[in-house]
């Protein structure tokens, strides 16, 4: 049973929920090409202060490709992280001044061999609010050309078109478990 002094914490942390917190100290821990990671000492609501890591990526870029209206492009790659081989859509980093589309053509070329006639922006969302400071754009692409294909040189990837429900399927069944591939499929299901 809660007491009175239960449910006044529980007012306070309330109250606090929405009180940014502030950056009392910052220090770069480590920093390659792709990543850099931090550690904050970060100002709590209520004047305490907890250490904090972040892994800072930038804006990243994913694009789901259709190749007419019921098939889309995947990728399927070996995922160090992960430790497995995926289906996924186009996906990479944006450069510093890169107008997204570029990024997003870019991706496309790079990672599928082609180039889109149109471009939709279905979404924006951060990829992890926790810890990873990255956020994600999404856009759908059609009337879809070859062009060369001139891959990164680290990646080694296989490119086939499925079925959109198969795709669909893919993101209910778990098959699919990257978090950008998963938003894409499922804003463009709800368009359908």
């Amino acid at each position: 049973m809660s007491t009175p002094d239960d449910a006044a914490a529980h007012h306070d942390r309330a109250r606090h929920a929405r009180t940014p917190w502030t950056t009392e100290s910052s220090r770069p821990v480590y920093a390659n090409p792709w990543i850099r990671v931090r550690e904050d000492v970060a100002g709590l609501p209520d004047g305490r202060t907890t250490i904090y890591g972040v892994v800072e990526c930038g804006e990243a870029v994913g694009v789901l490709p259709f190749v007419d209206r019921d098939h889309v492009l995947l990728v399927g790659q070996y995922r160090y992280v992960a430790r497995g081989f995926y289906w996924e859509m186009p996906t990479g980093a944006n450069h510093a001044g890169e107008p997204l589309e570029d990024t997003a053509q870019r991706e496309l070329a790079e990672e599928a061999g082609y180039e889109a006639e149109r471009l939709t922006k279905v979404h924006v969302f951060h990829t992890s609010k926790s810890v990873v400071e990255e956020t994600a754009h999404i856009y759908l692409a059609e009337g879809l050309r070859a062009v060369p294909r001139e891959p990164d040189p680290t990646e080694f990837i296989d490119v086939q078109a499925f079925p959109f429900a198969d795709a669909l399927r893919m993101v209910e069944t778990s098959e699919i478990k990257d978090s950008m591939t998963v938003v894409a499929v499922l804003h463009a299901a709800r368009r359908r």
